[in-house]
């Protein structure tokens, strides 16, 4: 893939900046020893930007990876696509944002804005070759050998093409709509992350038109060819045709009359990364409609093209797009690579991963029918999604719907997904008389429209909705029922890392802990008076609540185990650790001889191994099957454990900026389950993991451990609790 500068147009839409004073990034001294260098001097620090990029390297991994199934690879590889894509929508937005703002502010490794910019776009080119490396190189023979074959509209043969011309006339030609750009009609909206062609005509007379032909996206992206479904031994061959190609070849069906010059496909991804100005408002939904409204004509972050495409052109769609130079990138191959998710879905098993169904713990089989409050009273229980189904937390809340002696219902809502069963159940229990109270927010990212159709719903049938916080994003997973009882009123609470989503809860790794502990109860209670109300309450007895609490209590326990020094142990998993604070007390305890081992899917800015510093912290990094998504927190307190799961990662925003939830493990059993079998398979693993070394690349497991695998074959045997 190439990156293309200013030399390639012949008018830039926007002119080059006059430069400003470089500002050397700083660099580890060379005369000063790292044990002694202060623990926030910038090179002990990873930028955030490009350990996010090196993640997205690990999932190009998965793709490249011949001992995973062959579509298995296809989704991986169209996965960090589409990461790329919101990459782009969010991170190199905001890093636009703060360079027109004249943001002065340094990253957490000491780079001016102008400094990660171009560190960026310099990691992205060499990510983009890689991948389609990986495409035109390994995946696309390896499929063809498969019987998969994605061609070009010169390699069909005269009755295939004949065949592809009818599937064109009948579903795709009363789709499309040719958009001329003359002095009478002005260049068109390009939408976000739409496949367009910029056709080149010349008139009858001579005259040359320009014109614009938007890629229907309902319609199959890769269009199965009908002419061949020829039976090969076992399984058919099958052939696919990019839909631009198709289209392509067929434009003087657009045109009749004209004849057509040159087309080319491109792809714009536009800044998503919108201000919600709340303190301004009167009307937080309002608000977030309007801005999600404006999102879809912000300024353009990046154009792609094809590799060929001409000067001429490329100018044409630069200065009507006010695009930057420097955010047009020409790809040698297929454009947007994110479609690629139609093919895991062929009729495959052989080229899949084996499905496997969620296993149902005992006790929410055959007890919880009668009486799952009478489960929950007995003891806590803990669930391990995806190993463990997630039913029993729908379950839960519909029995709770229609229980006679539960009198409430209050939970939050993140993101919720389609037909959901959790607010189907919500619905019922107000047509119940049940009291039920929801936060939904609003400001969930790329889920704003959802959640705002799913508050409207409940508010309409007489659930009392709150739209989230001002100033906060509300986070935390807590759903929180009040039952009345022969002994009194009791709270029953369920306690998450992921979202109320069934359909995410079988992709990603979480835990679900089911709680009736009477300090829990009050606590929730407590949350959901701020949540709701006004209550300015600033401790809790058992849960770590942020902005409030969470930053504080985590501080002391790890400098708890830092006064124990190396009798002192610690063990992270977290989705990404990039505050500052937060990794400075982990250099402090590693330096005190604490041992620590952190598990970090995604961003991750500690340097580990760097001696005198952080050579007793290893950093691992899970990457397969399913998207590690759960939370825990463990505390080795010279044996007297403890452990913490919940929403939060080590991140400003979850610390300061949102309400996060972590909830502790107090059942002996629950503390050896999650020390002794879930931590234990993790740092065990010798196959998805990848270890950090100390220039924030990362070295690739090569054995025959992988944890996901061995809890998908032992999810019933390991779980008593």
């Amino acid at each position: 893939m190439d990156s293309v500068g200013s030399a390639e147009t012949k008018r830039p839409a926007v002119q080059p900046r006059k430069k400003k004073s470089e500002v050397k990034v700083v660099e580890m001294p060379a005369s000063q020893a790292p044990d002694e260098l202060p623990l926030d001097d910038p090179s002990l620090f990873i930028n955030r930007e490009l350990s996010l990029l090196e993640f997205q390297r690990r999932v190009l991994e998965e793709a490249q990876d011949q001992r995973n199934q062959l579509l298995e690879r296809v989704k991986f590889l169209s996965i960090v696509s589409s990461n790329l894509d919101e990459f782009f929508m969010i991170r190199v937005a905001a890093l636009k944002q703060k360079l027109k703002a004249g943001n002065q502010d340094r990253s957490i490794d000491g780079k001016t804005v102008s400094q990660q910019l171009s560190a960026v776009r310099s990691r992205i080119s060499e990510l983009m070759k890689e991948i389609y490396d990986c495409f035109q190189k390994q995946l696309m023979p390896e499929l063809t050998r498969a019987g998969i074959k994605i061609v070009t509209w010169e390699s069909l043969d005269a009755r295939e093409r004949d065949a592809l011309k009818t599937y064109y006339h009948d579903t795709v030609f009363p789709v499309l709509t040719p958009l001329a750009v003359d002095p009478g009609r002005p260049f068109p909206h390009i939408s976000n992350l739409s496949m367009n062609l910029a056709v080149v005509l010349n008139d009858t007379d001579g005259r040359e038109h320009f014109a614009r032909l938007k890629v229907p996206e309902r319609l199959p992206q890769l269009v199965d060819v009908p002419a061949l479904r020829v039976q090969r031994k076992a399984s058919p061959v099958r052939k696919f045709i990019w839909i631009e190609d198709l289209i392509a070849a067929n434009l003087e069906s657009l045109f009749p009359g004209l004849e057509i010059v040159e087309s080319h496909p491109f792809h714009v991804t536009r800044d998503a990364e919108v201000a919600i100005k709340e303190l301004e408002s009167d009307d937080l939904l309002e608000t977030v409609e309007e801005a999600v409204w404006r999102r879809r004509f912000r300024k353009p972050v990046r154009l792609q093209t094809d590799s060929g495409i001409s000067s001429r052109v490329l100018e044409i769609l630069v200065e009507n797009m006010s695009v930057e130079p420097s955010d047009v990138y020409k790809v040698r191959g297929p454009i947007d690579l994110a479609r690629l998710r139609q093919l895991p879905m062929l009729d495959r098993p052989e080229l899949t991963d084996t499905p496997f169904e969620p296993w149902t713990p005992e006790v929410f089989t055959s007890q919880a029918e009668e009486d799952m409050f009478a489960v929950i009273r007995h003891g806590d229980r803990l669930l391990h999604h995806p190993y463990d189904s997630f039913q029993p937390v729908v379950e839960l809340l519909r029995k709770a719907a229609v229980d006679p002696d539960v009198l409430a219902i209050k939970m939050t809502l993140y993101r919720v997904g389609k037909n959901s069963p959790i607010v189907k159940a919500l619905l019922e229990a107000i047509e119940n008389g049940k009291q039920v109270a929801v936060l939904v927010e609003l400001k969930a990212r790329f889920d704003e429209e959802s959640n705002i159709e799913w508050a409207r719903a409940l508010e309409r049938e007489g659930v009392h909705v709150v739209y989230g916080l001002v100033g906060l994003k509300v986070h935390c997973k807590i759903a929180l029922i009040v039952r009345r009882e022969a002994d009194g009123i009791r709270r029953y609470v369920h306690l998450g890392t992921g979202n109320y989503n069934p359909a995410t809860a079988r992709l990603y790794t979480d835990l679900s802990l089911f709680t009736a502990n009477d300090e829990i109860g009050t606590d929730a209670s407590d949350l959901f008076n701020q949540l709701t109300g006004y209550s300015h309450k600033a401790d809790f007895r058992r849960l770590l609540v942020a902005p409030l609490t969470m930053r504080s209590k985590l501080a002391e326990l790890i400098r708890r185990e830092i006064q124990l020094g190396e009798r002192g142990r610690l063990i992270f998993k977290t989705n990404a650790l990039e505050d500052k604070e937060t990794i400075q007390l982990l250099y402090e305890a590693s330096r005190a001889g604490v041992k620590i081992d952190l598990i970090v899917r995604g961003i991750c800015c500690l340097r580990a191994g760097i001696p005198g510093v952080s050579d007793n912290i290893t950093v691992r990094s899970i990457v397969g099957r399913f998207l590690e998504h759960s939370r825990i927190y463990y505390f080795g307190n010279d044996g007297d454990e403890e452990i913490y799961s919940g929403s939060a990662d080590l991140m400003p925003r979850n610390l300061d900026r949102r309400v996060e939830l972590l909830f502790p493990i107090l059942n002996e059993k629950l503390v050896r389950y999650l020390k002794d079998v879930v931590m234990e398979k993790y740092l065990s693993d010798t196959r998805k993991v990848r270890i950090a070394k100390p220039d924030g690349s990362y070295e690739t497991g090569r054995g025959a451990m992988d944890s996901q695998a061995w809890f998908v074959t032992h999810r019933a045997k390991v779980r008593s609790v």
